[in-house]
């Protein structure tokens, strides 16, 4: 049976919940909003089957990369729409239009992260785009494994601990299934999201709830806007590499109108700069098991950050997408698509992108931080404390600005020069 007894030993895929052929495993939320298998003890047959399909207790071979891609889809509009390169949407096509299934990450109608699958181009479109909160996979094993025993082409996206676990949960290799990981920095906490949305919009099915039992919030209910989208990476007002966090919403006074609830670069808004402070990721990304091939993933790809210094010419700010082919499968489905590439090699992609990263530091404030949720703190509040910078760093930060300034290009090197230091 399984039996988590240190939290960064569960990825929180969900594969033991899925294959439990008693349906005696459930998943609960713990105090930092992430999901922890919980056994009902009472009708466990200890058949092992959870044990079996975890894959943190289960790490096959790494399989290393056959090519090394930098790609950009040909169609400008799909690729402004995505996160990179446009190269899911483009996969997708290629799958759907044999009457295959995709299963993706969407946002569910509390815009909380769920998984779910399309068999149209109008439902993939849902699922495009990087979304920043780990997915609650629901049965998406079981609804993949059922479209794969009848024949039809599945394309699996996900974490890849997401398609580790999908690989056990399968127990075997379905020619017909297409799974793609991407170059993962960890996955922040639902928790954490549901309580920043419903702080700032007052959006998430959790805070509505929670409304429609309190006459005054659900007074101020009625005011608040309705969400119509989000988008993590918006690449239209400042290009692909200063993407912007937008919010999109119809307000209570303006109902068939959308309008802009909130715009800003990626590092001037609080979530995401938690995130990508690592103060609330999982506590197995940290550590992670299921990277750099582990998944055995047919296709891996990502952002090519770093493409502006090794390829200048083929970077126009509005996205370049890394592809690793690591199967003859992925291979196979990559050359199908129309797509502008560059061949490039792994040293190069691992020069730019942290997510190749197995291990993590933990932000030295991340309990403090959940601390100060606890204790009321908005998760704006909480990240700007945890993220202060003591005043004598910032006093040694200003100082070399002010070098460089005085000094101008190459600063310190001429204050080496002057000061003989």
């Amino acid at each position: 049976m399984i039996h988590i007894t240190e939290k960064h030993d569960c990825c929180g895929c969900s594969a033991c919940v899925q294959r439990c052929p008693s349906k005696c495993i459930s998943l609960e939320e713990d105090e930092e909003g992430f999901l922890y298998p919980h056994v009902d003890v009472g009708n466990c047959i200890d058949c092992g089957l959870c044990e079996r399909v975890c894959p943190w207790l289960n790490r096959p071979e790494k399989l290393p990369p056959q090519e090394v891609l930098a790609v950009k889809n040909r169609d400008e509009a799909e690729r402004m729409a995505s996160s990179s390169g446009g190269v899911f949407i483009a996969l997708a096509r290629e799958v759907l239009g044999r009457g295959g299934v995709v299963f993706g990450a969407v946002f569910d109608s509390g815009w909380e992260v769920a998984h779910a699958y399309a068999e149209t181009l109008e439902g993939v479109k849902a699922m495009m785009g990087s979304k920043y909160a780990q997915s609650c996979i629901g049965s998406s094993y079981r609804d993949a494994e059922a479209f794969l025993k009848q024949g039809r082409e599945v394309l699996f996206t996900g974490s890849p601990c997401q398609i580790a676990g999908l690989r056990q949960f399968l127990r075997k290799d379905y020619p017909n299934l297409l799974a793609v990981d991407f170059l993962c920095h960890g996955v922040p906490s639902p928790g954490v999201w549901r309580r920043y949305l419903g702080e700032a919009f007052g959006a998430g099915a959790a805070f509505r709830a929670a409304a429609g039992k309190n006459t005054v919030l659900s007074q101020s209910l009625n005011s608040l806007p309705v969400l119509t989208g989000i988008e993590f990476r918006d690449k239209k007002s400042f290009g692909w590499k200063k993407y912007s966090f937008v919010v999109r919403g119809r307000s209570a006074a303006k109902a068939d109108k959308n309008s802009v609830l909130l715009s800003v670069r990626h590092y001037e808004n609080a979530y995401m700069l938690g995130f990508l402070s690592d103060i609330y990721l999982r506590p197995s990304c940290y550590s992670c098991k299921c990277k750099n091939g582990v998944s055995h993933s047919d296709l891996t790809i990502a952002d090519y950050w770093g493409i502006d210094r090794l390829m200048p010419d083929f970077d126009d700010d509005k996205g370049v997408g890394l592809v690793l082919a690591n199967t003859d499968k992925g291979t196979e489905a990559f050359g199908r698509l129309d797509m502008e590439v560059r061949k490039s090699s792994l040293d190069d992609a691992r020069r730019f992108n942290g997510g190749f990263n197995e291990h993590l530091a933990a932000h030295p404030k991340r309990e403090t931080f959940f601390r100060l949720l606890a204790e009321g703190h908005t998760v704006k509040q909480a990240v700007g404390i945890c993220r202060r910078i003591p005043l004598a760093k910032r006093a040694a930060s200003m100082a070399r600005r002010a070098a460089y300034a005085l000094l101008g290009k190459g600063g310190f090197g001429k204050l080496k020069r002057i000061t003989g230091k």
